[in-house]
């Protein structure tokens, strides 16, 4: 049999389809720099483009019964990776415009010692709430709120559908609205 490396991306596919860890490993051995120097182009940020590589790579093999590559192997790989750098960067935009507006409030608040005091209690409230969400509801609402992670981010890496995340998060929402709307009818009437 030929060595790994002088395989065609096709074959290295069948092999891929059939588990073989040896063909993944030279997938990634003959595909990484590459991919890292694609996604650094578009974001000029080493770490950044290192870690959409290698959580790329990582979700690859934990779904590999899933993926199905028609085309060129190449092409799905710099696509994928193309996606991933555009999620990224969305997902960037929104941290810094949610930032924005974290600020413009925080300014315009008059931040005596009740309102943090209050402030500070209904977090620690919302906290509390979110703890009592099923473990699997609670890690999609975090993973989407606090590391601002896309649904499609949050599916693979889960290895669950987008649909099961999006279920999760409607879930996660309505019961914090039902308890925080109880929590604001208790600041409102104190």
């Amino acid at each position: 049999m030929k060595k790994f490396c002088d395989l065609t991306d096709v074959e290295l596919i069948d092999l891929f389809e059939q588990d073989n860890i040896s063909a993944f490993e030279e997938i990634y051995n003959r595909y990484w720099l590459k991919l890292y120097a694609a996604a650094y182009k578009r974001l000029k940020e080493r770490e950044t483009a290192k870690e959409i590589v290698q959580d790329f790579f990582t979700s690859l093999w934990i779904n590999r019964q899933q993926v199905k590559i028609v085309s060129s192997l190449q092409g799905y790989l710099f696509t994928s990776i193309r996606y991933l750098v555009l999620n990224y960067k969305r997902a960037e935009a929104v941290r810094n415009s949610y930032s924005e507006i974290l600020l413009m409030v925080n300014n315009s608040f008059d931040n005596s010692t009740e309102e943090n005091y209050y402030y500070k209690e209904l977090l620690e409230r919302v906290e509390a709430e979110v703890t009592h969400l099923p473990p699997k509801c609670r890690n999609v609402f975090e993973l989407s709120r606090n590391q601002y992670k896309t649904n499609k981010e949050i599916a693979l890496l889960l290895g669950i559908s987008e649909k099961t995340v999006e279920n999760h998060l409607t879930k996660a929402l309505r019961f914090l609205k039902v308890h925080l709307n109880i929590l604001m009818l208790f600041f409102l009437f104190r």
